[in-house]
């Protein structure tokens, strides 16, 4: 059955494509449906099983619905099956291509794609601080006029009493407040508790960010020998250390039961390379790779293989 006819034979409710001009999130699904069509039209089942996206149907249908914006990575997995796995375009050029419309769509919507830095705090002069200042720099205005008029400060003298009195009321309520806080004399004052730091909580995570080389559907030479190149990234919080990738099945082709994976820090990517030898005869090759530890066992299970289809002719 072809692409056309298969995607003609699909039931069920036809999806409604989002209006391109109801706003930004909606316009980036809308060229996302372009180039679903450009592909063939698979349905987003086909893109997540047979297609090889590393991301669920849902997920796929969600970022051409158009109501809210995709991650990156979803974004990626839904371009990369379709514009580089499909219809064979350079990955390095449509993930730029790509990079700059969802980042553009980001920053349209408000959400960004960075956290712009908190501004300073504003710094507000305390009262009593504003008095010290005061009493630094000099006498007040009324000190300044009873100087230069002596007949003035009879006239200010009640005034100056209540002002002193209150003030000293005032050191003496300090005073006994500073005398309840303080710890009686010979004991010494409690040590501040010390508040643990939050854990960090451990995962294990990857994305597939793309082949470096030989993207599905290349057509190789009886014989020939090449390299198979993949770009993953650590997107958890665990250091990636004595692993490999490890062969799951065979096919005319010949290839390594298993690969080393050099030491990769949560954060990073790394490049993923497997010798391969074509087939003698023309063929179809695809062969999957699953990411072991030294004794075989399969790690990140909810993760798909990744896999090597090329064509020998």
């Amino acid at each position: 059955m072809s692409q056309d006819e298969g995607a003609a034979s699909r039931r069920g409710r036809k999806p409604i494509r989002p209006d391109p001009a109801s706003g930004p999130v909606a316009l980036f699904a809308h060229h996302l449906w372009e180039l679903k069509e450009q592909a063939g039209d698979p349905s987003f089942a086909e893109m997540a099983s047979r297609l090889g996206a590393a991301a669920s149907k849902s997920s796929l249908a969600a970022a051409a619905r158009g109501s809210a914006l995709p991650t990156w990575e979803t974004t990626w997995e839904f371009v990369r099956v379709l514009a580089v796995d499909r219809l064979g375009q350079d990955p390095e050029e449509i993930r730029r291509e790509w990079r700059a419309r969802w980042e553009q769509a980001a920053h349209a919507t408000g959400a960004g794609t960075e956290t712009a830095p908190d501004a300073a705090p504003h710094t507000e002069t305390a009262p009593h601080a504003a008095a010290d200042l005061e009493t630094v720099a000099g006498p007040t205005e009324t000190e300044a006029l009873m100087v230069q008029h002596p007949e003035s400060r009879a006239r200010s003298a009640p005034a100056t009493s209540l002002i002193a009195a209150v003030v000293a009321g005032a050191a003496g309520v300090g005073a006994a407040l500073f005398a309840w806080l303080a710890p009686p004399s010979g004991q010494a004052e409690p040590a501040a508790r010390s508040t643990p730091a939050p854990s960090v909580s451990l995962f294990d995570d990857s994305v597939f960010e793309g082949d470096v080389t030989h993207p599905d559907g290349t057509v190789v030479r009886k014989g020939a020998e090449f390299t198979k190149v993949w770009r993953i990234r650590n997107a958890g919080t665990v250091p990636w250390t004595n692993r490999y990738l490890t062969r799951l099945n065979d096919t005319p082709c010949k290839a390594p039961k298993r690969v080393e994976i050099r030491t990769v820090q949560p954060g990073e990517s790394v490049e993923i390379a497997v010798r391969v030898r074509a087939a003698d005869s023309p063929a179809r090759c695809k062969i999957y790779w699953k990411m072991t530890d030294k004794s075989g066992a399969e790690l990140l299970a909810a993760k798909k293989p990744i896999f090597l289809d090329v064509v020998v002719a």
